[in-house]
This record gives structure tokens, sequence and C-alpha cells, in this order.
């Protein structure tokens, strides 16, 4: 078995192989078992701490010996036992090291190894199994493979506390997603796991409670079973709660905060429990303190971000809790003027996090501002705030974009800010240059922004329309992204509201016939009613009806048609008909619903249908027709007469339904005046 390298060595390198480091290797294939043992030993005690060593070995051939001697049923227990210290060191050294070992197959001979009868052998394989897959280069499903490995592992935990701290740390790494989640629950993790939440061991209780913080995430099924789990007679929850007191180690206090918070917004506690209000929110907010270590308060932010994201109550409980809104301010003050700086470890640490930072407190305030204005109106009060989103929008990192979007959109719901610091710091801008080039999550919430900025009331409108978006928006409507083409059409939509002719013109030749059959036939209904709901905006104020029908009247006729022959539901059907009342309310345009008999009987089988609200728009479109101080009235009417819709007005006069009744009552004066 040969090791695959990950890139080829150079010589220069090759020649830096020491005589001792190949003395190492060789003494791996002595005849004599006590001096293969012996050089194994020496071999550990060289490679500690030492990465060029390790390199060396690996270069060597040093790991096929050793899984091949690991694996051997007649190596002794001490001798296979020192191979899994010496490979598990090996993979503490660089990324390529754990490549190389993967390589040559280690995991499956390490799972071997897992069912020898000798405590301290497989403790020695689950130690190098933990190094090993707790690094990012190794594939959580190498775990998953085998079936036959997860419910091994469930049974290894109760041998010693070494199994139950590394196979925790194995589950909470390699859980990922809710397939993972499954497969381990299925098998018993939350009766195994949950009794270790009170071992004497520190490192145990604690990789214990990380395996609960990824089995809740997003996960209803969990998160419903932990909350009835009794561990010593007492409720999980409350054991979380306890977890969560100051004097608790904060590693401990923030994965506890995890749990409870998942677990809440999984539906399995209510946002109003006092675990969530009084212990889980105020916890939270006191990992923002700058009295935390920088990755704390990124950890602490983005939690809470989560918790609250969609809680009314609980954003207003966060907002006035401890200065939250000012004190997350400071998380833009990262990295601290150089010449305050002496220490260059301490300058490299905050050029490290401090867009993780930024990243963290944008989260946090998109989260708190989703909902109430004045939470929103503090939020952009706090000092230089909408500079600082301007900047993470042309940041290079793309998940301080993302938050730096996701804030804006957020903030963006408001009318006031709208109208005065969005336009004051022209935030479109630096959005429309986001929107030009980005993958797909971020362009869903800067589209979603942009809708709001295209609102009638906003001024960003008229300089957004001036740079190119009509043709950006039409792109997104061909978008496979579902999200992209809703807000595409959406925001089209919105553009086209009171909108002037020419703007009308653009976007029907920017979305050409053809796209839009292709988003009134889409499968998703949120697309077909933006769609529709663009067209009732297009064919608005009468000039603008006439025109548009005149040149789009024949495919918009189909597309009327195609919809209410089509199996769609009422509020589809409610908004095809009120765009025929547009149509009907054209001065030339009208005739192109009295010229289509197909339509006609269309409108007379809605005004009869068992829904009001169908019916009351059918009858909004005869009144249209039959209006009497227009041109050409009396034709109509005497047209829809002899189609029986007088009939039927007749009868609807008589209708229970209050507005059924007057609008039919209306529409019949128009006969008799």
């Amino acid at each position: 078995m040969a090791c695959v390298l990950e890139t080829p060595l150079r010589m220069s390198v090759l020649s830096e192989v020491t005589a001792s480091s190949r003395h190492y290797v060789d003494r791996l294939f002595d005849p004599d078992p006590q001096k293969v043992l012996q050089g194994v030993i020496d071999m550990k005690n060289a490679v500690i701490g030492n990465n060029k060593q390790k390199a060396n070995l690996i270069v060597l051939g040093a790991v096929p010996r050793l899984l091949y001697l690991l694996q051997q049923e007649t190596s002794s227990t001490e001798l296979r036992t020192e191979c899994a210290v010496v490979l598990g060191s090996l993979a503490m050294g660089t990324e390529n090291n754990v490549k190389s070992l993967l390589d040559c197959h280690i995991i499956p001979a390490l799972l071997q190894g897992l069912l020898s009868p000798e405590l301290k052998f497989i403790e020695a394989c689950l130690r190098c199994l933990r190094t090993i897959f707790t690094s990012p280069v190794t594939p959580e499903e190498l775990l998953y493979t085998d079936a036959t490995v997860i419910p091994h592992l469930m049974a290894l935990l109760s041998r010693s506390r070494y199994t139950q701290e590394y196979i925790c740390q194995i589950f909470s790494h390699c859980c990922k997603g809710p397939d993972h989640q499954t497969i381990l629950f299925n098998h018993g993790a939350v009766q195994n796991i949950a009794h270790l939440l009170s071992s004497t061991s520190y490192k145990v209780r604690m990789q214990a409670l990380k395996c609960f913080s990824v089995l809740a995430f997003e996960n209803p099924q969990v998160s419903m079973t932990l909350v009835n789990v009794l561990v010593d007679g007492e409720l999980l929850p409350q054991i979380f709660v306890k977890m969560l007191q100051r004097d608790k180690p904060i590693e401990m206090q923030l994965t506890s905060a995890k749990c409870l918070t998942y677990m809440c917004r999984a539906g399995a506690i209510q946002t109003d429990d006092n675990c969530v209000v009084l212990k889980t929110l105020p916890s939270l907010v006191r990992m923002c303190s700058k009295e935390r270590l920088l990755e704390e308060r990124v950890e602490g932010a983005e939690t809470l971000a989560y918790l609250i994201e969609t809680d009314v109550e609980l954003q207003r409980i966060a907002s006035i809790t401890d200065h939250l809104i000012a004190m997350l301010s400071d998380y833009f003050k990262y990295p601290s003027s150089v010449s305050a700086i002496t220490d260059i470890k301490r300058l490299d640490h905050d050029l490290k996090h401090a867009h993780e930072l930024r990243q963290a407190a944008f989260k946090l305030y998109a989260s708190l501002g989703a909902n109430d204005e004045d939470i929103r109106k503090k939020i952009i009060e706090t000092e230089n705030m909408m500079d600082r989103i301007v900047n993470g929008l042309s940041e290079s990192s793309i998940k301080v974009r993302l938050s730096a979007v996701r804030c804006l959109h957020s903030l963006s719901r408001s009318v006031q800010q709208l109208r005065t610091s969005f336009q004051d710091h022209a935030v479109w801008k630096p959005l429309m240059k986001v929107l030009q080039n980005a993958p797909d999550e971020v362009l869903v919430v800067a589209s979603s922004t942009l809708c709001n900025l295209l609102l009638e009331f906003s001024p960003s409108k008229e300089p957004i329309l001036e740079s190119g978006a009509i043709e950006l928006l039409c792109s997104l409507t061909q978008s496979e992204n579902l999200a992209l083409r809703v807000n595409g059409i959406w925001a089209l939509m919105n553009m086209a509201f009171q909108a002037e002719l020419k703007i009308k013109a653009d976007i029907l030749q920017g979305l050409s016939t053809e796209q839009l059959f292709q988003l009134l036939s889409d499968s998703d209904v949120n697309v077909l009613m933006k769609t529709l709901g663009l067209l009732r905006n297009l064919l608005s104020t009468r000039p603008h009806i006439d025109q548009i029908m005149s040149t789009h009247g024949k495919q918009i006729m189909q597309a009327v048609t195609l919809i209410l022959e089509g199996e769609h539901n009422i509020e589809v059907k409610e908004q095809t008909l009120c765009i025929l009342t547009n149509i009907a309310d054209g001065t030339t345009a009208k005739e192109l619903i009295m010229t289509n008999d197909d339509i006609l009987q269309k409108i007379k089988y809605y005004m009869s249908h068992s829904n009001a609200k169908l019916q009351l728009a059918a009858m909004f479109c005869i009144s249209n027709l039959i209006w009497n101080e227009e041109e050409g009235s009396q034709e109509r009417q005497d047209k829809l007469r002899d189609i029986g819709i007088v009939d039927i007005l007749h009868k609807l006069s008589q209708s229970s339904d209050s507005n059924l009744c007057d609008k039919a009552k209306t529409a019949l004066q128009q006969y008799l005046a």
C-alpha cells in the first residue's frame, strides 16, 4: 500500500531528510518484535511537536508500515497501541499530513481496530480518529460509510471517560445536516449521551454538550425529544440553564446557550419561557461585551442573532438589555490602531477576527431591526452606522458582504429610513454593485433589499432606474433560483407602480413576451402572483392601458385566458380578473374584451361563482364595460344583456352579501340611466 502525496516533493526537501529519519523507518522492518516496538516508541518521541520530522517520516513511507503493524493480529497490543499513538501524532501536523494519512486508508484501519477487546488500544484508535475527523480536510461521510460503525461507537461510550470524550467529539464534528442528525438520533444518541452531562470529567460534559447543540440545530424531532429527557431526576433544559451560570467556564455557558437557542428555534421551548427570556438571552448579550475574547463575542452575537431572528418580543428585550446596540458598535473597532499595539501576535489575532466581528455585528443588527421601527432608528443613529454598512457591502470577505446586505435589508423595511438615511448615504450605489456579480445567497438578500428601495415613496427609485436596473432585474427573472425569480419580478412590480409610460415600456421590452409567459406558467405561486401584480401595475391609468394594449394586447389577453382556464387558487384568479378590470377601464383597450367572446363567457362564469371575491372582481370588470358616460356604452350594454349578464345582475342584487348586492345595483343603474 503506497501513500499518494499531495504535491510532488522537490529534491531540496528530499535532501533534507536526515539519516536519523531513515533510521526510524528502517527499524519498523526489524525481524525482532521487541526492536520494532522500541523503534515505534522512539519515533513517537521524535515526532512530538516536530512538524518537519513528521513530514520526513511520511515521505519515507512510515505510514503504510505503521498501519500494517497496527492491523497485524500477531502484533502485541502494546505495539498496536503505540502505532496508533504515532499515527495520531502525525495527524496533528499539517493538513497535508492528514491528506497523506487518508490516502493510505487510515480510517478503515482504525475503525477495524475498535473491534479489539483491549481498552488501551481502542482509546488510542479513537484519539487518532478524533484528530483526523476534526481536521477540515476529512470528509464527514467517511464516518457513515459502514452502517455498523455508529452502533459500535454508541456501545463503546460506556467503556471509559476517554472513549466518551473522543466519541462525542467525533460525533459533534461529523454531524453536518439533517441526514447525519437522523442517523445518530435513530441509533440512540440522545439516550446514550444524556447521562454524560453528569460526568465527573469536565471534558466529557463539554463534548456531550457540544453533541446536543449540533443534534438540536434546526431539528424539531431531536429538540422535542431533548425537552423531556431526564438526567438524575432533572430535565435537560434545567441542566442547560445551570450550565449557563456565570461561575461556569465561558465555553460551557456559550454551548448551553446554543442548545437552548436551537431548541427554542425548533419550537421545543416557547419564546416567552423564562429559560429563554431570563437566562439564555441575557447570557448571550453578556457574551457580546468588551470583557470577552474576540471569538467569544463573535459566537455570542451570532447565536443571539439566531435566537431573536423571528420573534418581535425577543428583539425588543435584547435591544434594551445592557445597551446592546451601542455595545455592538465596538465590534467595528478592530484591529485597534497599530500604534496602540506593540504586540505583533495581538495585531495578527485582531486582524484575523476583525471581519468575523463585523459580520457577527451586522447579523445581530439585522435580527434586532427586523420588525420594530424604534429599534431600527436606534441602530441607524449608532455612530457611523450607514458608512459601516456601505463599507461592508464592498468588503472582500463574502461573509461580511452577506451580513452587511442582510442588515441593510432589515433596515430597508423602514419607510422613514428609506426617505432619509438611505438617501443621504446613497446606499443604492454599492447595492447595485453587489448585484452585478455575487453568489446566489448574496443576490437573494440584495435583490430583496432592492425591492424595498424601489417602492414608490423611496427617493432611491429614480437613480436606481437610471443605473440599468431593469435589465438586471429582467435577467433575475430567468434564474434557476426560485428566490431570485420571485425577487426579480417583485422588484419590477414595485418599479412599475405609478411609473411613467417609458419605464413600463422598457420593462415589457426587457422581459419579452416569451419570458412573461414563462413566468405565468411558473410552478411557484409566488412567482405567478408577482407577475400578475406586475401586469396590473403596468395596466394602470387610462392612456397607459390603451398604449400598452395597442402593442401587447394580443399576448396579454392570451395570458389572461391561460390563467383563467388553468388550475389555480382563488387569489390567482382574483388578481387575473383585476387585470381584466384595468383593461376594461381603457378607452380603446376595452374593445379587446368586447370582441373576445371567450373572455366574456369567462367573466359571466365568475359572476356566478361560489366564491364572493371572484364574483365581485368579475362585477368590477362588467361595471367598467357598461359605464354610461363613455363612448360606445350603449352597444356594450346591449351585447352584455344578450349574453345574460343583466339576468345575473338582477340575481346578485338580491344577494345576502352586501358588497355584491350594492355592486350589482350600481351596475343595473347604468342600464336605467
